[in-house]
């Protein structure tokens, strides 16, 4: 049956290739969903029996559930690195994120994403975080590739005000309203939620989109992360009130900040299948890091080093945002594409957010061969569509030479050195306690669902078989994408294996969840990945982080959050 199917997608693969040009583009569109501080915990694909997501749930299992994807521990970076498809410490962008009175962005000589894609005929859309420089208009998105912009410059802002307090040291506090088409402020969504207002953009630009014009549209929800003090969580009452089997307040408000997040998602995916191009659509799905999380008690362990938590769970993985841990640094991710509907998979194929620059490349039908050499990315288009090893097996996840500690990987082995905030984000955060049975149905039947069930009927490969369908094969989809261990019963108390002043290894094939330091028994290993790591520190460019500017504050904009620095 697989030879048959696999012969059957070369005849129809060869076929595209040589019918006559059609008015609709053959290139792919892309559609990439960047959530922010979302918990490997918080996704039902997952395994979670207390938020369901049904809608992402029905893209995963009839996609790639891609259970190897690291990416940096903040935000700031893993947006330089998805970006540039460069590791972040060879532009000086490995440390905390960027603050909104901050006059620093990615370095203009960098060549992004949409740049490239650009160049191979597609439209480009931006909505949502930006979070890379604005003190000066040539670092915004519609100046780095980008045909508009509908959304926000700084880190996150508040869910219905749409505005950022930060406050700074010797200056007080800065607030001001942060949301715009492109360079014009769009004062008429307050008061609307940012995921609805988010979506609703999405939405109308799929349906405005040229149908001879490839599409590219970076997705990037505020939703996660916390909002200004006062108002850390928020999210429609009636969808709260769907979460009633959640004890804790806030797990209970986050969970409904996740459902709208989901309920994003369905709509993107329906209005694509009503333009009619689903069936040429590549979607990925990812979050930037782990979630900032907390302890039963609602404790905010990140606040020492600038972490809100946001009650989601990374739960059983070790550690939180911020952290190297598999818990601040493992994307909850998936790739969805018809070819990958056929065949659905988990994979463990080890892939970096930097993969993604040169990868879409490909699968936009650019030769990675023209991209610069100079790339930390690898194309791991053929290996994820044909379901081959990858391309990589080291990853650095990164060196912070002013906190002192560093993380890298090599195949199942982690090295790590040193640790954050004094290791108080060692332990296990967020543990959660099953509430309510996984419905398998609600997947099949959500609007994302559907969609994909329709789509089948006019995919030609789809001949010799369906889309996953059945509810057994859902489950044991789920099941292979779970990840199952024993970490500490001491919980976020739990202490890091690595003595003060030694390297810790890992072996993540049989210790996911990092209880068990065996660099002492891997000794050539260690020292393998030791010597990895001092070759990478050599590459480092200092941290670029420059003190604050008093002429950012917005009050001497309206109020707002704007480039204050014009050359």
């Amino acid at each position: 049956m697989e030879v048959t199917r696999l012969s059957l997608w070369v005849l129809v693969a060869l076929a595209a290739v040589l019918q006559p040009a059609r008015p609709q583009t053959s290139k792919p569109n892309i559609v990439f969903i960047l959530a922010d501080d979302l918990g490997w915990n918080d996704l039902s694909f997952h395994g979670s029996d207390e938020i369901p997501t049904p809608n992402i749930d029905a893209l995963a299992f009839n996609g790639v559930v891609l259970n190897n994807l690291y990416t940096q521990p903040v935000c700031t970076p893993s947006r330089v690195a998805l970006m540039t498809g460069k590791y972040p410490i060879k532009l000086g962008m490995q440390g905390p994120p960027t603050y909104g009175a901050e006059p620093n962005g990615l370095p203009l000589s960098e060549k992004l994403l949409p740049e490239y894609l650009r160049e191979l005929g597609y439209t480009t859309r931006a909505i949502g975080k930006w979070h890379l420089g604005f003190y000066k208009p040539a670092y915004t998105p519609t100046r780095r590739g980008f045909d508009s912009h509908f959304g926000y410059y700084t880190g996150y802002v508040s869910y219905y005000d749409y505005i950022l307090q930060d406050v700074y040291q010797n200056f007080g506090e800065f607030q001001g309203f942060d949301m715009r088409r492109n360079d014009t402020i769009a004062w008429d969504v307050a008061g609307k939620y940012a995921t609805d207002v988010f979506t609703d953009e999405a939405v109308r630009l799929i349906k405005e989109q040229p149908a001879d014009r490839p599409l590219f549209m970076y997705l990037a929800h505020v939703a996660v992360h916390t909002g200004n003090r006062g108002k850390n969580l928020e999210a429609p009452q009636s969808e709260i009130n769907k979460f009633n089997h959640i004890l804790d307040p806030n797990r209970r408000t986050y969970a409904a900040m996740v459902s709208k997040l989901d309920e994003s998602v369905g709509r993107v995916v329906e209005a694509l299948a009503e333009k009619n191009i689903l069936q040429n659509t590549i979607i990925v799905f990812m979050s930037d890091n782990g979630s900032p999380s907390f302890d039963s008690s609602g404790r905010n362990y990140g606040s020492n080093v600038g972490v809100t938590a946001n009650w989601g769970s990374n739960f059983p993985y070790r550690g939180i945002k911020n952290t190297l841990w598999e818990g601040g640094v493992k994307s909850a991710s998936f790739i969805w594409a018809p070819q990958f509907q056929e065949n659905p998979r988990v994979s463990k194929q080890l892939m970096h957010i930097t993969d993604w620059l040169p990868t879409l490349y490909s699968a936009a039908g650019g030769n990675p061969g023209f991209l610069p050499k100079n790339l930390d990315g690898y194309d791991q288009w053929t290996s994820l569509t044909l379901n081959l090893p990858s391309l990589r097996n080291f990853v650095l996840l990164n060196i912070d030479e002013k906190q002192r500690y560093a993380g890298i990987l090599k195949d199942n082995w982690k090295l790590i050195v040193g640790s954050t905030a004094n290791g108080s984000l060692d332990g296990f955060f967020g543990a959660t306690r099953p509430r309510t049975p996984y419905n398998a149905s609600a997947v099949l039947y959500s609007p994302t669902g559907r969609a994909l069930a329709r789509l089948s009927n006019s995919l030609p490969f789809a001949a010799g078989g369906s889309p996953l369908s059945g509810v057994r094969d859902l489950l044991a989809m789920r099941y292979e994408s779970t990840i199952r261990c024993n970490p500490s019963a001491e919980g976020p108390r739990a202490r890091s294996p690595c003595p003060p002043g030694e390297a810790c290894l890992f072996d993540l094939a049989s210790d996911p969840c990092e209880t068990n330091n065996v660099a002492k028994k891997y000794v050539t290993v260690s020292g393998q990945l030791y010597e990895a790591l001092k070759y990478y520190r050599r590459l480092l460019v200092p941290q670029t982080n420059r003190p604050f500017d008093p002429a950012a504050n917005p009050a001497r904009f309206n109020n707002t959050w704007s480039s204050w620095m014009l050359y």
